[in-house]
């Protein structure tokens, strides 16, 4: 390792589309390796190892539209056609798809990466020098109601759940993406969506509330007895977008001993809601320092949503998170906070779930 990369801040992220990411480009014009930096998308082992990218939740998340985007066009995902529901058995095929794509990255990585099942894994795999890969589900359709499939992705790795991706499913309703919109939408938890807490409790699975609506949340927060966590999202006081946590959720989550994730995405963190990736760092350590104040030193982490969403110019891919780091820095974040922000409260708070 070079003297640079001995002095990066090692940082686990909490959230990456990476997975679906490198399955939409294969047998495309942009198909790319995660073992060749690229000059798109946002994450692979060359500019992750630039980055002191050390790892995080790898989610495996299936479109409600599968087709390859054509050549020279990529997703419209405003569409309404991307928020349809999923039947099961195709979610689930996807599913295994994409977690074959994580078992190849590990049998091709030469022990750069490791798939981790537990929090002394992912220790390990840091200390190794080893990028730490932990598996996601980013809603739920794939797991059916009699738990069958939940207990086949447990066994081949799977370590957290998000219930709901912004869309409906049999556990629960997803929030749009929509600015100065409430997160109060629809019901809350179905029986077998209350239930899915249950079996997730049992098996040490983490629960993940981003995308989950308000009323959602709440019962997922009366059932659980592991610390709540949202592994993607940002603040509704300052960015009100129906995908961001309220000051209520965000009591909720502090008094779980929980966590957030600041997502990188610019509309969930631009006061002004744009898709615009002209952005000052300024307005992610805003929501830092509003997150901190809320949860204190130990809730607030990075889900960055890298391969997932537009980012800010000085973010643009992993390699990039130093300038992030700098930020902090230069406001006067002292550097034991700014290793827990970057990967000391993941680690802590997937510790406390019992993973």
């Amino acid at each position: 390792m070079t003297d640079t990369a001995s002095n990066l801040v090692p940082v686990f992220d909490g959230h990456n589309d990476t997975l679906l990411s490198l399955e939409r480009r294969s047998n495309t014009p942009k198909e790319r390796s995660f073992f060749e930096e690229a000059g798109h998308d946002h994450i692979d082992l060359p500019r992750a190892r630039k980055g002191g990218f050390a790892g995080g939740l790898f989610a495996m998340f299936t479109p409600s539209v599968r087709a390859k985007p054509k050549e020279g066009k990529e997703v419209d995902f405003k569409s309404p056609e991307h928020f349809k529901g999923v039947p099961q058995q195709e979610a689930l095929d996807y599913t295994l798809k994409l977690l074959d794509i994580a078992e190849d990255l590990e049998a091709k990585g030469n022990g750069e990466v490791k798939i981790c099942r537990s929090t002394a894994a992912i220790k390990e795999a840091m200390a190794a020098e080893q990028l730490a890969m932990m598996l996601h589900v980013e809603g739920a359709e794939c797991i059916d109601k009699d738990f069958e499939a939940l207990e086949l992705l447990y066994n081949r790795g799977l370590r957290s759940i998000g219930p709901v991706w912004s869309r409906e499913t049999i556990f629960g309703y997803g929030v749009p993406m929509e600015f100065e919109h409430s997160p109060d939408i629809g019901p809350g938890l179905t029986d077998v969506g209350k239930e899915l807490v249950r079996q997730c409790n049992h098996r040490k699975i983490q629960l993940d509330v981003s995308h989950l609506n308000e009323k959602g949340f709440w019962d997922l927060a009366k059932i659980t007895d592991k610390p709540i966590v949202a592994s993607h999202s940002n603040v509704f006081k300052i960015c009100p977008m129906s995908r961001n946590l309220t000051d209520k959720q965000l009591d909720a989550i502090a008094e779980s001993k929980g966590l957030v994730g600041i997502n990188f995405a610019v509309f969930f963190l631009r006061p002004d809601g744009q898709l615009n990736s002209d952005m000052p760092l300024d307005v992610i350590l805003r929501h830092a320092d509003y997150l901190i104040n809320k949860l204190g030193e130990d809730g607030v982490a990075l889900g960055s949503d890298y391969d997932g969403c537009l980012v800010a110019n000085d973010i643009k891919d992993v390699a990039g998170l130093p300038n992030l780091i700098e930020a902090f820095r230069k406001a006067d974040f002292g550097e034991d906070l700014i290793a827990k922000i970057a990967h000391k409260n993941w680690i802590s708070v997937l510790e406390r779930a019992g993973i």
